[in-house]
């Protein structure tokens, strides 16, 4: 099997077992299976608020972004290095994120969910690179325009199975 093939299969496993879960947990969700940008699911309570979702999935025990995503880094040429400009004024920094660790088949582990907001999410990336990178001196090994950034299921432990998340986004609205 491809590995594209492979990862959009895991981004579909990731989306239904989010949207099974929510069910069990009494709200209506669908997926769009990737065509909207911002986000994978729609989230509705019995009063018909609605919440829309990103869906990140992982079969391993970390997730790969950008750090562009989340702070504003200038490449400086020159001195091939990289220049900390803070943390971008992400848009829908209330958005809710589910990150799914999905289960080895045929094993006794459990898939994972860990619900919180994007500005979390941007909070632990940035963090995780700039630990990284301040390590190296802002100069990237091998290639110092690469932005290349994980977050770790260590980095979301504090949200595992944060359901309730749901919950109060919908009363605030």
């Amino acid at each position: 099997m491809s590995k594209g093939l492979y990862n959009k299969l895991a981004g579909q496993v990731g989306e239904f077992l989010v949207c099974a879960e929510l069910g069990r947990r009494g709200f209506i969700a669908t997926s769009f299976t990737g065509n909207v940008p911002e986000f994978d699911l729609i989230v509705a309570n019995n009063s018909l608020k609605t919440l829309p979702v990103q869906v990140k999935t992982s079969r391993g025990i970390s997730w790969p972004t950008s750090a562009s995503l989340w702070i504003n880094i200038e490449i400086d040429e020159e001195n091939k290095c990289q220049i900390d400009g803070g943390n971008y004024a992400i848009p829908n920094p209330d958005l809710i994120y589910v990150c799914v660790l999905l289960a080895m088949p045929d094993t006794d582990q459990r898939d994972r969910f860990f619900i919180l907001k994007k500005s979390d999410l941007q909070n632990i990336c940035a963090d995780n690179y700039r630990e990284f990178i301040s390590k190296h001196d802002w100069r990237r090994p091998r290639n110092f325009r690469s932005l290349d950034n994980r977050y770790y299921a260590s980095n979301l432990e504090p949200y595992e199975n944060n359901w309730k998340l749901f919950s109060e986004q919908l009363a605030l609205k």
